[in-house]
């Protein structure tokens, strides 16, 4: 077997590879009497656009499509783009102008909803012949409203916005509207909040005339014992509601996002009762509406993921209160999609199985790969994860690490790994060591790679979520610089060639990271914040409050804004960046991008700023794409002191 230096080993996996690989998948749906399944699925190849697909005989039969594409953009990151009617005629938001269509199987779309007058629409639900959705709407003043609303489905709001129904508003943000007879249950916040931290389950009764005439706070919010985010209200019966939240407490779940039921006479609530008390979430960060943790079977039984540090999922049943675990290879990022009869639709990784839409049995105990969900290279090249945890200043820090792995070349003896430190962005967000191409770019080269769930990440309960509340640029930076310390100490890792690598959220931890330690040899942003008063100026609605939990208010804490801000102290930028960037970005401006690569130059720090035409918070063409990938490759090669076979060398500025 051939010896070859750490980053030199040649690999099958390109950057095309991972641009073409496990298809970003978002909802998927039993349609129909015979229960065909549909899914929608962003394609990289037509840049970028979101294709809703029916499964065919050998690959899947197109719906939507080119150039329509089901995306929202409510509460920005959207979510909820489509659904079905009974007849199977595909509901859904059209990404350029976000007017809601009703299309028939191999007919034209028809619009639903009025263009040109600043409405967005998302989180649409089909129920009893009737389609609800959250509506965002953009007037002359710049904070957009919401409500939820009810879209009639004969057109007569194509051109007319006073034929859509307004069944219920006045809060700032609006989730999940769920209606059973003559009620509503819906989820909602208001700022500074985020729906992480407390968001009220609302139940409300519906008038004649088809909107809320009254409602009642069933749980969440800001309650004397502190707050509480609830989840995803499901009916189960005429009068039973199911839900999960996470409410503080001392035994089995406290802090947890547990699954709840209620029951009502008219507007009377009896409970919530827990159905499970367990130290694992059934829930997670609602970044975009409609996603779902568990399932209800129409027996009355329940499918619920389970997560701590990974993904599980077990079995209810709240009648008998039996509880199983359903083996799967399933580990990651696992969603509920769809449910009919003891089947569910739900996507998700594992440590031996790329992201995909699965297919589950609950009676038969099988699961099986409706798309995605099969590896194309040999397992001998796709590193499985190992969880790792750290001591850092604040208590444990958990991370899953994937070591060089490469079946046909091997290192010099005695020599330690560069490894590539990823921090995941939200910062509300969560890392499950699932395989993935991306990674494998990576170690199939002889770079190892830490996936770093700081604190402030979910997956853990609320008490490791809320380390962050005050402390970002501090408790994260603090505990990734610890992960990649501990990597070194333990001798995996050359403690001289570590380099780490963010976008968004996560791009700001590298900023900070490379300002206020000395850990990393080379830093990597993609669309990173650099300078919290521009992010709290620039940004979405949605966000415009996030950095008071995780700064403090403004004007008051503007010191702490400006003191945390690499942008700030440039002074302190001496570390190498990679800068990757969207030219059409709402959430992150290229402004941001360009100030940082202006005080490194400033500095004369070598640095490169990459801006990428089309893109957004999120790099989804498959140009972009490969581009990115081989330009990080160029970069850490340049700067850890390796060979890049197939990559060109990079030129720094």
């Amino acid at each position: 077997m051939p010896t070859l230096p750490h980053g030199s080993w040649p690999s099958p996996i390109s950057a095309s590879d991972i641009a073409g690989g496990s298809p970003r998948l978002d909802g998927a749906r039993f349609v129909g009497l015979d229960g065909e399944i549909w899914w929608s699925e962003t394609i990289p190849a037509e840049k970028g656009r979101t294709a809703v697909v029916r499964q065919g005989d050998d690959d899947p039969d197109v719906v939507l499509p080119a150039p329509w594409s089901a995306r929202s953009r409510v509460h920005e990151y959207g979510g909820g783009a489509w659904t079905t009617t009974d007849e199977g005629d595909l509901l859904f938001v059209e990404g350029s102008d976000q007017r809601v269509h009703r299309m028939a199987v191999g007919g034209d779309p028809v619009p639903l909803t009025p263009g040109d007058l600043g409405m967005a629409f998302g989180d649409l639900t089909y129920v009893d012949g009737r389609l609800w959705a959250v509506r965002e709407t953009r007037g002359e003043d710049p904070v957009p409203s919401r409500d939820i609303v009810v879209i009639p489905l004969d057109g007569s709001a194509s051109d007319d916005a006073s034929a859509i129904l307004s069944v219920v508003a006045g809060s700032d943000f609006l989730a999940y509207p769920a209606p059973r007879g003559d009620r509503l249950a819906w989820i909602a916040w208001d700022h500074p909040d985020m729906p992480w931290d407390a968001a009220e389950l609302r139940v409300g009764r519906l008038g004649s005339d088809g909107t809320v005439v009254e409602h009642v706070v069933v749980a969440g919010g800001r309650t004397p014992e502190g707050p509480v985010a609830a989840l995803q209200p499901e009916w189960t019966g005429d009068h039973e509601l199911m839900f999960s939240a996470d409410p503080a407490g001392d035994g089995p779940g406290g802090g947890r996002w547990n699954l709840r039921w209620v029951r009502f006479d008219g507007l009377v609530a009896t409970g919530p009762e827990p159905l499970y008390p367990v130290d694992a979430d059934t829930g997670g960060p609602l970044w975009n509406l409609g996603a779902r943790w568990y399932a209800p079977l129409d027996d009355g039984r329940v499918v619920a993921v389970h997560t701590h540090g990974t993904d599980g999922l077990i079995l209810l049943d709240p009648t008998r209160g039996g509880v199983e675990t359903l083996e799967t290879p399933l580990s990651s990022g696992i969603l509920m999609r769809d449910a009919r009869g003891e089947k569910v639709l739900l996507t998700g990784a594992g440590t031996q199985v790329p992201g995909g839409l699965w297919l589950l049995d609950v009676d038969a105990r099988t699961l099986e790969a409706i798309r995605g969900g099969v590896a194309a290279l040999d397992p001998g090249w796709l590193p499985p994860s190992r969880a790792l945890t750290f001591e850092g200043p604040d208590g444990d820090v958990h991370a899953f690490a994937y070591s060089p792995t490469n079946p046909d070349v091997e290192a010099p003896s005695g020599e330690l790994p560069p490894y590539l430190v990823l921090v995941h962005g939200g910062p509300t967000a969560h890392s499950s060591g699932e395989l993935s191409l991306a990674v494998a770019y990576f170690t199939s080269r002889g770079i190892g790679v830490l996936d770093v769930n700081y604190g402030g990440s979910t997956g853990y309960g609320r008490a490791y979520r809320e380390r962050l509340r005050g402390r970002w640029g501090i408790a994260d930076v603090a505990d990734t610089a610890a992960a990649a310390r501990g990597l070194a100490g333990a001798g995996l890792a050359d403690p001289a060639r570590i380099a780490i690598k963010g976008g968004s959220a996560g791009g700001w931890t590298v900023l900070c990271a490379v300002a206020d330690t000395d850990v990393f040899a080379a830093g990597i942003s993609r669309y990173g914040v650099a300078d919290l008063r521009r992010l709290a100026e620039d940004t979405h609605d949605f966000e415009a409050r996030y950095l008071d939990g995780l700064v403090g208010p403004l004007p008051q804490a503007e010191p702490l804004y400006v003191s945390r801000s690499p942008l700030s102290r440039p002074e302190t930028l001496r570390t190498p960046l990679l800068i990757l960037q969207g030219a059409d970005d709402p959430v992150v401006p290229p402004s941001q991008s360009e100030a940082l690569r202006d005080a490194l130059a400033a500095n004369g720090v070598p640095h490169k700023y990459v801006l990428f035409e089309g893109e957004s918070h999120g790099f989804r063409q498959a140009a972009t794409l490969e581009r990115a990938f081989e330009t990080e490759l160029a970069f850490l090669g340049r700067l850890l002191g390796f060979e890049t076979p197939g990559i060109p060398p990079i030129e720094l500025d």
